[in-house]
């Protein structure tokens, strides 16, 4: 019976202060209220032994990046806290893709001891208090991890037990690192990115090029990957640039892939046309990662960057003509403005301007983060502005062109798997006289049967390049009897 009569009157105690606490936070003033909440929150801290310290997920410098702390305690508490869990989440599969990788759900906790202290790991999640339209990722939910230990173990915990965390968590990390493809994924309320695991096979021996280009291009991005301490030496971001050139068909995208593939580097392509306005694309650059490349692929169709300046100088002088016109001439001026206007906006909703990316590419912006590669390809370079590709921003030029004989004996090496050939010598002759684009000639290289011979893909490609010199040597004899008769005309005239 005294029990009985314990319980209920702890009972009654409890529903009393919930009703005073309630009415304490409806009608008492906020000022009042926040240092009473304080002098609560230090009251039961003297009576609690325990010391919690919490581990956001986004950093505390930057609303846009992961904490690399929250990361490495994920990593260590997946590895070893996760098979004590009880409920769990199935955040991915594993590297070799046989797998699951299974980690803490939300709202659960687990105790971990090391050297004979008891520690507790809980994993937290806040959602925010209303909708909201806003672009920042603050809006979103924001996970933490929460540590609690006692406080007579505090110089243990805080020194050597976190150190042996995010030292072992740092090296899974690396361990388990798959690469992946991310592209700006666009939506209602924020432009972020989505990834798929990049699995191009493309490699620098499988590249169709000049060996001696090809060891250029390695020797330049090696010692761009060790530079860490020469980049700051020399008081500059630790980034490069390169813009891939030529025609199309001649390997840029396979040139991209190869250069992850050899340093190991995840692939950003960014996609202009979906990146509403020059803060935006700031942000996108601010999640991305180092090691890593940045890809703008066919930057001259991307967005109307390269005539900007131009239409800006156009603009100025149909102002000034305007002003010259009378009043029905002002009015016509007027209307044909606004259509132009809408043209452009009906043709891209994006606000991204060249000083924008300017700033993107080689601005303060760029030094938030390191080893970052960014690579522009082109079909046409004349079209961009000077100030895009200039050296310091693109660092380095390289031009993809027509297939070579060098290029072509990778490609059949790649595809029929030989070194040398009677065909060779009339496949050399033909691309010194004409233009083919290495993936034409690997169409034609490439077995369309399993019946299908190295000679008979030789002579498809044989017959392919005689067929484009016949073509052009048709087209130079009407030209040469287009003039011859041009010169008839001007004598006899």
């Amino acid at each position: 019976m005294e029990a009985l009569k314990l319980w209920t009157n702890l009972g009654s105690s409890l529903i009393a202060l919930m009703a005073a606490w309630t009415m304490l936070e409806k009608y008492l003033p906020e000022q009042l209220r926040g240092i009473f909440t304080r002098h609560t929150h230090k009251l039961l801290a003297f009576f609690n032994p325990y010391i919690k310290i919490r581990f956001p997920e986004l950093s505390g410098t930057s609303r846009y990046r992961r904490s690399e702390a929250y990361v490495m305690i994920h990593a260590y508490l997946t590895a070893h806290t996760s098979p004590a869990a009880k409920s769990l989440k199935a955040s991915d599969t594993s590297k070799d893709g046989r797998s699951l990788v299974l980690s803490m759900d939300e709202d659960e906790e687990v105790s971990h001891v090391f050297r004979g202290v008891k520690v507790w790991w809980a994993s937290r999640k806040t959602s925010p208090k209303a909708q909201s339209i806003s672009l920042y990722p603050e809006d979103d939910e924001k996970r933490f991890y929460v540590l609690t230990f006692h406080k007579r173990d505090r110089e243990l915990v805080v020194g050597e037990y976190m150190g042996h965390v995010l030292g072992e968590g740092r090296a899974i990390v690396a361990g388990n690192r798959q690469r992946k493809l991310y592209s700006n994924n666009p939506t209602r309320n924020w432009c972020g990115w989505s990834s798929v695991a990049f699995e191009h096979p493309a490699s620098f021996d499988t590249l169709a090029m000049p060996v001696k280009v090809k060891e250029g291009i390695k020797k330049d991005l090696v010692k761009f990957s060790q530079g860490k301490s020469y980049y700051a030496k020399i008081g500059k971001p630790w980034k490069r640039g390169y813009l891939l050139y030529g025609p199309p068909g001649t390997g840029k995208s396979t040139m991209i892939a190869a250069i992850a593939n050899f340093l190991n580097y995840d692939i950003y392509n960014l996609e202009l046309t979906t990146v509403k306005d020059n803060s935006e694309l700031i942000k996108l650059l601010l999640e991305t990662t180092g090691k890593s490349i940045i890809v703008i692929e066919d930057i001259d169709c991307s967005l109307d960057l390269t005539g900007q300046r131009k239409s800006k100088k156009k603009e100025n002088s149909e102002d000034e003509s305007d002003s010259d016109d009378d009043s029905g001439g002002k009015s016509n001026n007027i209307v044909s403005k606004s259509l132009k206007e809408k043209e452009k906006e009906n043709k891209s909703d994006s606000r991204v301007t060249l000083s924008g990316l300017l700033n993107f590419i080689d601005g303060i912006w760029s030094a938030c983060g390191g080893e970052r590669i960014i690579v522009f390809t082109t079909n046409y370079v004349d079209k961009l502005d000077p100030a895009l590709i200039r050296r310091g921003r693109m660092d380095m030029h390289i031009e993809m062109s027509y297939c070579c004989f060098e290029a072509f004996k990778v490609l059949a090496k790649n595809y029929l798997d030989i070194e040398e050939h009677s065909l060779f010598g009339r496949v050399k002759e033909l691309l010194a006289e004409i233009k083919m684009t290495p993936a034409n000639v690997a169409e034609n290289l490439l077995p369309k049967s399993v019946e299908d011979s190295e000679e008979k893909c030789l002579r498809n490609l044989v017959e392919a390049l005689e067929k484009i010199k016949e073509e052009e040597d048709g087209k130079l004899k009407i030209e040469k009897k287009e003039k011859q008769w041009q010169w008839i005309k001007s004598v006899l005239g």
